[in-house]
């Protein structure tokens, strides 16, 4: 799943996770892609505004964002004026990824990287000072722990996702919530 995709779809609650399909778990098994969902998440963005913001060449970037809108995961957003005066296409999220349970095999890489090393770039980005709070913890679980505490952990990000329009307002926020098993 990514992160900041969770804010768009809001209309279709109570939704459940689903597996990811191969062509959306190769969609989402890149770094770029997945910091483009999240900057398609917060606001509208046409290919060129994503290469400035990226720091990115435009046809690097359209090769990304053509991937993602063929796997359902971006989408055109209305035809807008920019304001030199000409039209933009710009893409949102669709709201798919943040439904979608671990990706399955077929990725180019293992699911959890792309998202990790995207908010190591968000990070780096924003500065020591960007980190709102963090928990660094050790805890002995069971499999069945590992499952209780993740459901109840994306629980309480479903109640905040669900009413984000209501949000929209405040400062954005991303995060990440791993849970690996330690090396003894």
């Amino acid at each position: 799943m990514s992160d900041d995709d969770a804010t768009q779809g809001l209309d279709e609650y109570p939704r459940q996770r689903r597996p990811a399909t191969v062509e959306e778990a190769k969609a989402l098994a890149h770094p770029l892609r997945t910091r483009i969902l999240r900057l398609c998440g917060q606001q509208e963005l046409t290919n060129k505004q994503l290469a400035d913001r990226l720091d990115r060449d435009p046809g690097t970037i359209y090769y990304h964002v053509r991937l993602l809108v063929d796997a359902g995961l971006l989408e055109p957003a209305p035809v807008r004026t920019g304001e030199s005066g000409a039209l933009e296409k710009p893409y949102r999220s669709s709201g798919v990824s943040w439904w979608l349970s671990n990706p399955i095999d077929g990725a180019e890489t293992h699911p959890a990287v792309a998202p990790l090393a995207a908010f190591e770039e968000e990070l780096r980005e924003g500065g020591p000072d960007s980190v709102a709070t963090f928990a660094r913890f050790s805890l002995h679980l069971s499999e069945e722990d590992v499952r209780e505490l993740e459901g109840r952990i994306l629980a309480v990000l479903d109640e905040y996702v669900e009413t984000e329009e209501q949000r929209r307002d405040q400062p954005a926020h991303g995060g990440v919530f791993i849970l690996h098993r330690l090396v003894e």
